[in-house]
C-alpha cells in the first residue's frame, strides 16, 4: 500500500505550484546547485519514455524516418527529431507552470497587501478606542467613581491586549509581505531568464505547425497510392474469377452426372419401400378397425350403462321423494297428535313414548312370528328332502335283516308327523297368523299401518337381528344372499332418520272406514268456502266470516270442533254450536272473528272430528301487497328523420291493496339476494331431493337463458311475475327465508338528454291502491341508425319486483356529415401552433352553403379557414383548422377545458343551408406546458474547501405530458452537471435528480447562474452560490481506494495531515496562528477505522494517519438470514410431515380399499403432537448464540461482492481551548473541514471459521488456573474455487497462547484444524492475535483467556498426622477438607511418598540408621514399615481429582495395618496443577495385636524394619504357658545440675486402650518401694483405662543426698497391663545427672 501511496503522490498532493517550485527553485530540490536555464542536454533520448501522451509524436517520426519523399524536400532543410520535438513540449509545459507560479505569487503578494491595509484600519480604530476609554476614565476618576473606574480599566487593558495582538499580527504581516515582495522579484528574474527560451520554443512550435501539415498532405498522397494499388489488385481478382469458372463448369458436369445417376438409385430405392409402407399401412388399418370395434364395444356397454344407471336414478329419486312425503305426514300427524294431547293435558311426550314402546314390541312380536314360521317351514322342507333321500338311498341298497330285538324304530314318516305336530302345537298355524294379521292391522290405525310399512325395509337392510335358539340342522339355498326384486313395494329408508309417533287421528278422505257396516271413502263433511280467506287485513281491525259445514256422507253423522292451528290461536276466535247428529245432506253454522296484532301472512286448519274421522278446515290471512303491470312491455318507434320528436305512452297499473313508489330509469336492478334458511339435513334422502330439486333449477335456468336470447321482452316479463311470486312466497313463509330488503332509492338523475331514446316529465311517482299512472317515453333521433334502450321500473316496496321495458327505434341520416367527427390534435403544447383538416362529405345532388360557427371562448385560441363555403354536390369540401392554445386558455375557455386533466373537448358546428340541424364535430385535444421546474430556486454549497469538491442534488421536474429534452450550456469551468454530462431526456412527469458539482479553484465568494436549455429552446436559470475556503490543515491524499478486501480481512492506507502555515483562510473571521486541534468522525458502526481519531497539530508539523477498512456483516443482515433459515427449516419439516402423511395414507389404502380415510382429521392430529418450528422475533436471537453463527456462515457462503463510499469529515478547531479553561470546547469554523473519501470494495472470503466454539472471530478459553494447560480447537474451511497454502503469524513465544499443529495447503471446499493451548504464567487477562493467511485474505483471530491464581485452603495445615493406635488388620480413617474459593475449577493430586518413584533417593538415610544412628530418637524415616503384603500401609481416596468454584473436595486417609509395629509412616503431599505443594502432612501410626499398648520409652530397636534380628527379641509363648509375657522398656531419666542446683529428672509412659475388654482394662506397678528407695516415684501406680483414651503415667526421679555426679542409677520394676491378654512390661529405669541443658 505505501508503494502504491508513494506512486500517486504526485497526482494526488502535489499541485501546480509545486511543481514550478521543484523545477525552479535552486534552494528546495538542488541541494546549493543553481540551474540557471534550461539547456538542451538535460533531455536526453532516455526521457522520452517519461512522456506516455507524446507516443503519436514518436510514431510520427517513425513514419518522417521511412518517407524518402518527405525527407528530400527542399523546405526543411533540418531534420527534426524526436528528442527535440519532446524537447519542445517539454519546455512550453515548464514556462506555462512558471507563468502560472508567477501569476499566483502576484495574487499571494496583493492578498497580503489587503489584510495588512485591514491591520491598519484595525489598530487604528482600537487607538481611538483607548483614547476614548482614557477620557472617560479620567472623568469618572474626577467623579469618584470607582466601580466605573475598575470596569473601564478592565476594558483598557483588554483593549491594550489586543491592540498588541493586532500590533504583533501587523509586523508579522509586514515580514510576509517584504517576503512575497522578495519571492514575487525573484520570479519575475527567472521569467526575465527564460525570455530568450521562450522566443526560442514558440519558433518551434512554428516549425511543428509546418512540419504537421507537410505530414498531412504526405499521408494524404500516400493514401491515394494506396486506393489505386487496391484497384488493381480488385482487377487481377476478376480476370482470375473469370478463369476459374470454365473449371468449374467442368466440375459441375461431371457433379450433375453422379447426381443423375444416384437419383435412378432412389427412384429403385424408392419403389421398394413405397411396397414396404403400403403394406405397413394395411397393417395398421386392420389394427385401427380392431381398435374402432373394441372401442364401439364399450361404448355400447357405457351406454347401456349409463341407461342402467338413470334407471336406477329414478328409481331411487321415485323411492326417496314417497319416503319424504311419509316422513313429512308423519311429521304433521305426530304435531297434531302433540296438540290434541295437550289440549286433553295429557303428557304427549309420556304418550307417544308409551306407544312407540308398544309398537316397537308388536313389531317384535311379528318378527318372532314370521321368524318362527320360516324357521317351521324350512325344518319342514329338510325332512322332505330328507325323506327323500333315505327312499333313494333304499332303491339302491339290499334290504336289512330284521332285528330280534324288541325296541320299536320308528318310521321317518311317523317322526315327521310327530314334529308337525308339536309344531303345530307351540305355534299357531298360518291361517290363525294370517287372520291374527289381519286383524290387527284392521284393528290399527292408518298411521301405524304406515309405520310398519316403514320399518319393514329398515330390517331388510339390517338383517343382523338376534336369531332364535332353534337352529336349522343343515344349511341350504336359503342361507344364501338373495336379491330384492324391484316389483316388490320396499321403501328405502336411511338408518338416519328419527321415526316419531304416528298421528291418531286421520283425515276422513284418505283412508277409508266402516262406520255402520257401510265403508265410507273421503271427508264427511264440506265447508263453504273450502278456504276462510282474510285477504288484505290491517293490523288492529276485526274481521268476521260465517262458515257452513255440510254433512255430505251417506249415514247420519256429527260434527265436533276440536281446536285450531297454533299459530292461529292468538288471532282467531271460533263460534261454533255442536248441532248434535246430522243427517246427510243438513248442515250447521261457525262464525270465525279474526283480529291480527301482526302484519304477518297467517295460515291454518280448524280441525273438527266426526263419526267418520278426523276432518280440517283451510285458514288463510293474507297482508296487503302491490300487484303491478303496465300494458306493453315492448315499444317500436319505427323510422325517423334526425331530429324529430315522437312520444308514446305506457300504463303502470297496481291492483294491489298497497300503495307503492316508483322510479323509470335505465339503470339495470341489482338482484336482491335471499338469506335462505338451510334445513337440516336429517338423512341421505333429504339430501338427494334437495340435489336433484338443484338439478331441476339449473336446468330450468338454462331453459330462461335461451328464452331470454329468444325473446328478450316475454323473459324479463315472466322473470319479473317469477319474482313477484318467490317474494310473495317468501313473505308467507318467513321462517325459511329472510329476503333482504331495500330497492336502490337512488335514481338516474344523470340520465344523458342528448340519448336518442328519454323519459318524459315523470320518472318517478306514488301509485296508490288500483290505480294506473301514464309515463311518456320520447325518441328523438340525433344519430343515424337503429336504437335499443333497456328501461326498468322500480318500486320501493321489497316485495314487488323490477318491470323490464324494451324502447326500439331507428334514425335516418343527414345529407351531410363530417368524415371525421372527432378531431383528436393529440398532446399540444401551449403556444405553440397546430393545424388540422376538417372534411366534409354530401350525398345530395345539389350544391349547398356551408358556414363553420367557432365559440366566442375560443376565437384567440383557434381559427377555421375558410369560415363560409359551398359544398358541391355528391362531393367533399375541405377547411384547416389551426389551434394555437395560449396561457390564458384554462381561464377563457373553463367550460370546455378541465384542468385537473388538461383536456380541451370543444363541441364544433357546420351551418348548412336549407338543413335544420347543423353538422356537428368536436375537437379534442390535451394541453400541456413545456415548463422544466427545478426543486428550489437557488442552490447554496456552503463553505467549500479548494482542495475539496462539493456536490449538491437538484430536483427536475418536466411539467408536460410530452417527452422533453433538456442540457445544461455555458457552464463555468468550475461547475460539472451528472449524469451525462447534464444532457438528457426528461419523460412526461419525470422527476430528475441532477448532481451539480462545485470545485472551488480559489478562496473566494462565488456567485453564479446555471442555465438549463430545453428542446423547444428555452432556457430555466438556476442561481448557485458558493464560499471557496482555503484549510488550515491538508491531507496528503483526499482520495483513498482500497483494494477488493475479504469480509473478515483489512486493509490499510497511511495518510498525512500537515500543517501548512503559510495558507490563510479567506473570511471575514481571522484565525489565529497557533496550534489546531482536528477530530476525524468516521459513520457510526461502519467498517472504517482511523487511528487517531482525534489530535493536535502544531504549526509546520505533520501527523501519520492510518485509514484501515475492515468489512464485517451487519448483525440486522445476520439476524434476518436467521429469520429466513428458522422460516425454511419450518417449512421443511412442514413438507416432510406432509410426505410421511401421503405415504402412510398410501400404505393404509392398500390394504384398507373399502375405507374411506381422512387425510385431513390424520393432519391435524399429527400436527397436534407434532412440534412445531417457533420463529422468534429478530430482535430476540441472541447475537453470539448458535443460530447466529448459522446465519453468519450462511451469509459468507452466499455473499457477493458489494462496493461502498465513504466521505469521512476532518473537523479543525480554530485554535486552543483558552488557557484559563482548558476543559472549554474550542470553536470549529467549517471554513477549516477537510474531508477524505474511500472507495472500499468488500469480496466473498475465500478462507471462512466453521466452529461453533468461535464467536465473532474470537476465541475465548475463559478463566483458566495459572498453571494449567487448556487445549482448543477450531476449523477454517476454503469456500474459494481455488487451493489455498495456509500460513500463520507467530505468536509470543513467552506468551500463554501456543499452535500446536502445523498448517498446510487445504483444496476448494476442505477444511483444516488449528489446535491452540493457553496456559497461563501469571494472574491478569491475556489477549493476543493469530492471523491465518492465505494468497487473498489474511483472517485474523482473536485469543482470549484470564490467568487465575487458585484459592484452595486445606483443614489440616501440614505438619503430623497421627492415627495414634489400631488394632492389627483393622483400619482407621482421617478426612481432609479442600476448599476452593476461586471462581475456576482447579485439579490436585495427592500423592504418597511411599507410592514415589524417587523414594530410592533416601537409601543413604536408612544404611545411616541401621548402621548405629538408631540410638537418637529424634530421627524418623520418612517412609516406615510397610505391610507384610508389600503395599503401603497408608492409602488416600481421590488421587486425583478437580474441585468445581466454589466448591470442596474431601480427602480420605486410611491407615489399615496387617501386623503389630510402631514404625509406621509415610509423607502425604497435596499438589495443585500448576505444581504448587498445597499442604505437606507426615503420617504416623502404630498397630498392636492387643487392645492394651504402653507408649513412651526409649527405642531399643532402629525405627524401621530390617532383614537382620531385632536387638530385643521375646521369647514365644510355649503351648500351655501360665507364665505372663515380659516386655523390656527403658526409660533414661537424666537430672540437670547447674549453679549447684539439681533439677529432677521427669519422664511420662502412656498407657492406651483400643477397645473394651471383658476382663477390664486396667494396669498396676509392682516393687515400688525398692524405686522410692532409690529416688523413683511413680504416679499413678495403678489405675483402669477407658476404650479409646489414654492414662499418663509420671516417672520422677530426684537424686539423693550423696549422690555421686558420675554415678548411674538402675532399677527393674514390672509393669501389669490387663486386657484382653494379660502383658506384663519389665520398666527399665536408668537414672543419672547431666550438667548439659537439654
Amino acid at each position: 500500500m505505501e508503494e502504491a501511496d508513494n506512486g500517486c503522490e504526485w497526482d494526488v498532493a502535489s499541485d501546480t505550484c509545486e511543481l514550478a517550485t521543484e523545477q525552479l527553485s535552486s534552494d528546495e530540490e538542488t541541494d546549493g546547485k543553481e540551474e540557471d536555464d534550461f539547456k538542451t542536454d538535460d533531455f536526453k533520448d532516455g526521457e522520452v519514455n517519461e512522456f506516455p501522451d507524446l507516443e503519436w509524436l514518436e510514431e510520427l517520426y517513425q513514419e518522417n524516418d521511412s518517407d524518402d519523399d518527405l525527407a528530400g524536400e527542399p523546405g526543411d532543410e533540418k531534420q527534426r527529431t524526436f528528442s527535440a520535438t519532446a524537447r519542445m513540449f517539454k519546455l512550453r509545459r515548464n514556462l506555462d507552470q512558471l507563468d502560472n507560479f508567477h501569476r499566483q505569487k502576484e495574487s499571494a503578494l496583493l492578498k497580503a497587501r489587503e489584510d495588512l491595509n485591514r491591520l491598519h484600519h484595525s489598530i487604528e480604530s482600537l487607538l481611538e478606542q483607548r483614547d476614548v476609554l482614557e477620557r472617560e476614565i479620567e472623568n469618572q476618576e474626577a467623579a469618584k467613581n470607582s466601580v466605573a473606574v475598575i470596569r473601564l480599566r478592565a476594558q483598557q487593558k483588554n483593549l491594550c491586549y489586543e491592540l498588541q495582538r493586532e500590533e504583533e499580527i501587523e509586523a508579522h504581516t509586514n515580514n510576509e509581505l517584504r517576503q512575497q515582495e522578495l519571492e514575487l522579484s525573484e520570479v519575475e528574474l527567472e521569467v526575465g531568464k527564460f525570455s530568450m527560451l521562450r522566443q526560442e520554443v514558440q519558433e518551434e512550435e512554428r516549425v511543428f505547425q509546418i512540419l504537421k501539415a507537410q505530414n498531412a498532405v504526405q499521408r494524404l498522397q500516400q493514401e491515394k497510392n494506396n486506393s489505386h494499388t487496391l484497384q488493381l489488385k480488385i482487377q487481377n481478382l476478376k480476370n482470375f474469377d473469370r478463369r476459374n469458372s470454365d473449371m468449374l463448369e467442368k466440375m459441375g458436369t461431371l457433379s450433375e452426372k453422379k447426381t443423375e445417376d444416384g437419383r435412378t438409385n432412389r427412384k429403385v430405392g424408392a419403389k421398394y419401400l413405397k411396397e414396404t409402407i403400403r403394406r405397413m399401412q394395411q397393417q395398421e388399418v386392420e389394427r385401427e378397425q380392431k381398435k374402432r370395434e373394441s372401442m364401439q364395444k364399450r361404448i355400447q356397454a357405457v351406454k347401456l350403462l349409463k341407461s342402467n344407471i338413470e334407471a336406477t336414478q329414478e328409481n331411487l329419486r321415485v323411492r326417496h321423494s314417497r319416503a319424504k312425503a311419509n316422513t313429512l305426514k308423519k311429521e304433521r300427524q305426530q304435531k297434531r297428535l302433540k296438540e290434541s294431547l295437550h289440549a286433553q293435558g295429557i303428557n304427549s311426550t309420556r304418550h307417544i313414548y308409551q306407544q312407540k314402546r308398544d309398537e316397537e314390541m308388536k313389531q317384535k312380536q311379528e318378527e318372532f312370528k314370521e321368524r318362527q314360521k320360516a324357521r317351521r317351514l324350512e325344518i319342514v322342507e329338510k325332512l322332505v328332502e330328507e325323506e327323500q333321500l333315505v327312499k333313494s338311498r333304499k332303491a339302491h341298497q339290499a334290504p336289512l335283516p330284521k332285528t330280534k330285538t324288541g325296541h320299536k324304530i320308528l318310521s321317518p314318516g311317523r317322526i315327521r308327523e310327530k314334529l308337525l305336530r308339536y309344531l303345530d302345537s307351540v305355534h299357531p298355524s298360518g291361517t290363525e297368523r294370517d287372520t291374527t294379521l289381519r286383524n290387527f292391522s284392521a284393528s290399527g290405525s292408518s298411521s301405524e299401518s304406515e309405520y310398519q310399512e316403514d320399518i319393514i325395509p329398515k330390517e331388510m337392510q339390517h338383517p343382523s337381528l338376534p336369531d332364535s335358539l332353534e337352529e336349522p340342522e343343515f344349511c341350504g339355498l336359503w342361507d344364501q344372499k338373495f336379491k330384492l326384486p324391484l316389483n316388490e313395494k320396499t321403501h328405502l329408508t336411511p338408518t338416519e332418520v328419527k321415526r316419531e309417533p304416528a298421528v291418531v287421528y286421520r283425515k276422513l278422505s284418505t283412508t277409508p272406514k266402516k262406520v255402520g257396516g257401510k265403508q265410507i271413502k273421503g271427508p264427511s263433511f264440506t265447508s263453504k268456502p273450502e278456504v276462510i280467506l282474510f285477504k288484505d287485513f290491517e293490523v288492529g281491525e276485526t274481521y268476521k266470516k260465517k262458515v257452513i259445514l255440510t254433512n255430505i256422507s251417506y249415514i247420519t253423522n256429527h260434527c265436533k270442533f276440536l281446536g285450531i292451528s297454533a299459530q292461529l290461536q292468538d288471532f282467531i276466535m271460533i263460534n261454533f254450536q255442536p248441532p248434535g247428529p246430522l243427517s246427510t245432506g243438513m248442515s250447521c253454522e261457525m262464525q270465525i272473528t279474526f283480529h291480527p296484532s301482526i302484519n304477518e301472512d297467517l295460515e291454518g286448519e280448524v280441525d273438527f272430528a266426526s263419526a267418520a274421522g278426523r276432518f280440517s278446515v283451510h285458514v288463510r290471512c293474507t297482508i296487503k301487497r302491490c300487484d303491478l303491470e303496465v300494458d306493453n312491455q315492448f315499444i317500436d318507434f319505427g323510422s325517423h328523420v334526425m331530429g324529430q320528436i315522437i312520444s308514446r305512452t305506457i300504463t303502470l297499473t297496481n291492483k294491489g291493496a298497497l300503495a307503492t313508489r316508483f322510479s323509470l330509469d335505465t339503470t339495470k336492478p341489482v338482484p336482491e339476494i335471499h338469506q335462505v334458511q338451510m334445513p337440516s339435513h336429517r338423512s341421505a334422502d333429504t339430501q338427494q331431493d334437495t340435489i336433484c330439486a338443484d338439478q331441476n333449477q339449473s336446468s330450468a335456468s338454462v331453459a330462461t337463458r335461451e328464452l331470454h336470447n329468444m325473446d328478450h321482452v316475454l323473459d324479463k316479463s315472466s322473470v319479473s311475475r317469477q319474482c313477484q311470486r318467490e317474494s310473495q312466497v317468501s313473505a308467507a313463509d318467513p321462517r325459511s327465508a329472510s329476503v333482504s330488503s331495500g330497492m336502490h332509492a337512488q335514481i338516474a338523475e344523470g340520465f344523458s338528454d342528448s340519448c336518442d331514446i328519454r323519459i318524459g316529465n315523470v320518472r318517478e311517482g306514488d301509485i296508490g291502491p288500483f290505480e294506473s299512472v301514464k309515463l311518456e317515453i320520447i325518441f328523438s333521433p340525433t344519430v343515424p341508425g337503429e336504437v335499443k334502450l333497456d328501461l326498468y321500473i322500480k318500486f320501493s316496496d321489497p316485495t314487488s319486483c323490477p318491470i323490464a321495458i324494451l324502447v326500439k327505434g331507428e334514425g335516418v341520416g343527414l345529407p351531410v356529415w363530417v368524415v371525421e367527427p372527432n378531431i383528436d390534435m393529440k398532446i399540444c403544447m401551449f403556444d405553440h401552433l397546430y393545424q388540422e383538416v376538417v372534411t366534409l362529405q354530401s350525398s345530395t345532388s345539389r350544391a349547398l352553403k356551408l358556414t363553420f360557427d367557432l365559440w366566442p371562448e375560443m376565437r384567440k385560441h383557434m381559427e377555421i379557414i375558410p369560415r363560409t363555403g359551398f359544398l358541391q354536390a355528391q362531393s367533399s369540401f375541405t377547411a384547416h383548422l389551426k389551434f394555437v392554445p395560449r396561457n390564458t386558455l384554462p381561464q377563457d375557455a373553463n367550460k370546455y377545458f378541465d384542468s385537473a386533466t388538461s383536456v380541451l373537448e370543444v363541441p364544433m358546428a357546420v351551418q348548412v343551408a336549407g338543413q335544420v340541424q347543423p353538422v356537428i364535430y368536436t375537437v379534442q385535444a390535451i394541453v400541456t406546458s413545456s415548463d422544466l421546474k427545478f426543486g428550489q430556486s437557488e442552490v447554496d454549497f456552503g463553505y467549500c474547501s479548494i482542495y475539496q469538491s462539493v456536490k449538491s442534488s437538484v430536483r427536475l421536474t418536466n411539467m408536460s405530458l410530452l417527452p422533453q429534452e433538456f442540457g445544461f450550456v455555458g457552464l463555468p469551468e468550475f461547475v460539472d452537471v451528472q449524469p451525462n454530462d447534464g444532457f438528457g431526456t426528461l419523460l412526461p412527469q419525470e422527476t430528475l435528480e441532477i448532481d451539480i458539482i462545485f470545485s472551488a479553484n480559489k478562496a473566494k465568494e462565488y456567485r453564479f447562474h446555471l442555465s438549463c436549455k430545453s428542446g423547444i429552446n428555452r432556457v430555466f436559470p438556476l442561481a448557485c452560490r458558493a464560499m471557496g475556503v482555503c484549510p488550515t490543515l491538508a491531507l496528503s491524499h483526499s482520495l483513498v481506494q482500497f483494494g477488493p478486501t475479504a469480509v473478515g480481512d483489512h486493509s490499510t492506507a497511511l495518510l498525512y495531515l500537515t500543517y501548512n502555515q503559510t495558507v490563510r483562510n479567506q473570511s471575514k473571521q481571522r484565525p489565529s496562528a497557533g496550534a489546531r486541534l482536528f477530530s476525524f468522525t468516521p459513520p457510526q458502526d461502519s467498517s472504517i477505522s482511523i487511528t487517531p481519531a482525534a489530535g493536535r497539530l502544531l504549526p509546520g508539523k505533520r501527523c501519520l494517519v492510518l485509514v484501515t477498512f475492515k468489512p464485517k456483516l451487519e448483525d440486522r443482515d445476520i439476524k434476518e438470514e436467521a429469520l429466513r433459515l428458522l422460516l425454511k427449516a419450518k417449512q421443511t419439516n412442514e413438507e416432510d410431515i406432509k410426505k410421511l402423511l401421503e405415504e402412510e395414507a398410501k400404505r393404509e389404502a392398500e390394504p384398507n380399499k373399502g375405507k374411506k380415510l381422512s387425510k385431513s382429521s390424520k393432519m391435524s392430529d399429527f400436527s397436534k403432537t407434532a412440534t412445531p418450528i417457533e420463529t422468534p422475533p429478530p430482535d430476540n436471537i441472541d447475537a453470539g448464540g448458535q443460530r447466529f453463527e448459522e446465519a453468519r456462515a450462511s451469509l459468507l457462503h452466499s455473499f457477493t461482492s458489494r462496493y461502498s463510499e465513504y466521505t469521512i469529515p476532518c473537523f479543525v478547531s480554530d485554535g486552543d481551548p483558552p488557557e484559563e479553561d482548558r476543559q472549554t470546547q474550542p470553536t470549529w469554523s467549517p471554513l477549516n473541514t477537510v474531508y477524505l473519501k474511500l472507495q472500499c470494495p468488500a469480496v466473498q472470503p475465500p478462507l471462512v471459521v466453521v466452529s461453533s466454539n468461535i464467536r465473532n472471530y474470537a476465541l475465548d478459553f475463559h478463566q483458566v488456573a495459572v498453571g494449567e494447560r487448556v487445549i482448543k480447537r477450531f476449523s477454517a474451511q476454503n469456500i474459494s474455487e481455488e487451493s489455498l497454502e495456509l500460513r500463520s503469524s507467530l505468536l509470543d513465544i513467552y506468551g500463554p497462547f501456543s499452535l500446536l499443529n502445523s498448517l498446510r495447503g487445504i483444496g476448494p471446499g476442505e477444511k483444516h484444524t488449528l489446535v491452540l493451548a493457553f496456559c497461563p504464567t501469571l494472574e491478569k487477562k491475556y489477549c493476543e492475535t493469530l492471523e491465518v493467511r492465505c494468497q487473498k485474505m489474511t483472517l485474523a483471530v482473536t485469543l482470549r483467556g484470564e490467568g487465575i491464581v487458585p484459592a484452595i485452603t486445606s483443614s489440616h495445615s501440614g505438619g503430623l498426622l497421627d492415627f495414634g493406635y489400631v488394632m492389627e488388620k483393622e483400619s482407621t480413617s482421617q478426612v481432609l477438607k479442600l476448599q476452593n474459593s476461586s471462581a475456576v475449577a482447579v485439579g490436585f493430586k495427592a500423592m504418597l511418598y511411599s507410592l514415589s518413584p524417587s523414594k530410592t533417593q533416601g537409601a543413604d538415610e536408612k544404611v545411616a540408621l541401621l548402621l548405629g544412628g538408631y540410638t537418637d530418637s529424634k530421627i524418623q524415616p520418612v517412609v516406615g514399615t510397610h505391610n507384610y503384603n508389600g503395599l503401603s500401609v497408608f492409602s488416600v481416596q481421590p488421587v486425583e481429582a478437580s474441585i468445581a468454584a466454589r466448591q470442596s473436595q474431601d480427602v480420605v486417609v486410611t491407615f489399615h495395618p496387617d501386623h503389630p509395629s510402631v514404625n509406621y509412616s509415610d509423607r502425604l503431599t497435596i499438589e495443585l496443577v500448576n505444581k504448587t505443594k498445597l499442604c505437606v502432612l507426615d503420617l504416623r501410626g502404630a498397630a498392636s495385636a492387643h487392645n492394651m499398648y504402653l507408649n513412651g520409652g526409649d527405642p531399643l530397636t532402629v525405627p524401621i524394619e530390617s532383614l537382620l534380628p531385632p536387638l530385643i527379641t521375646s521369647q514365644p509363648e510355649l503351648a500351655g504357658q501360665s507364665e505372663e509375657m515380659e516386655i523390656p522398656v527403658l526409660v533414661t531419666l537424666r537430672a540437670s545440675y547447674s549453679m549447684g542446683t539439681i533439677r529432677p529428672a521427669v519422664r511420662e509412659l502412656q498407657i492406651g486402650c483400643i477397645r473394651a475388654s471383658k476382663k477390664g482394662s486396667d494396669f498396676l506397678w509392682d516393687n515400688l518401694a525398692s524405686l522410692q528407695q532409690r529416688g523413683f516415684s511413680v504416679e499413678p501406680s495403678k489405675g483402669s483405662v477407658e476404650a479409646g483414651s489414654r492414662h499418663t503415667i509420671k516417672l520422677t526421679w530426684t537424686p539423693q543426698s550423696g549422690h555421686k555426679p558420675n554415678e548411674v542409677v538402675q532399677m527393674c520394676v514390672p509393669l501389669t497391663v490387663k486386657g484382653d491378654e494379660t502383658r506384663v512390661y519389665n520398666v527399665t529405669l536408668m537414672a543419672l545427672v547431666s550438667t548439659h541443658v537439654d
